[in-house]
């Protein structure tokens, strides 16, 4: 059984650079496009660059907060942990909701069809 949860949080942390490079790739690709883009003097470069970096950091945090349920999950469940996982879940879907909005314009939840 020791075993097991070694190689879960070995997956666990794999999972959590999966989301670092996720956030790390996504900021570097948009500084390549809108460095680019002001070369071919495109318009708009500042928002499709704010866009582009919000979308990898909203990514990235979805792939972070899997990191850490994982992590919960596979140590003992106390409630001290438990109470841990809820904090930063709820940090983290604040975040992620806040940028969301900064990005669209509007509540998740009030999609236009």
């Amino acid at each position: 059984m020791e075993n097991i949860k070694l190689y879960i949080i070995f997956v666990a942390e794999m999972i959590e650079s999966i989301g670092v490079l996720t956030i790390f790739l996504g900021l570097l690709y948009a500084l390549l496009d809108f460095m680019i883009g002001l070369i071919k003097k495109k318009t708009n470069q500042l928002e499709k660059l704010r866009q582009t970096i919000g979308k990898s950091i909203l990514l990235g945090l979805e792939i972070l907060i899997a990191a850490d349920i994982i992590l919960t999950v596979s140590a003992e469940p106390t409630l001290r942990s438990v109470s841990i996982l809820g904090l930063i879940v709820v940090v983290r879907t604040i975040l992620s909701t806040s940028l969301q909005i900064e990005l669209e314009g509007r509540f998740p939840w009030n999609r236009t069809k």
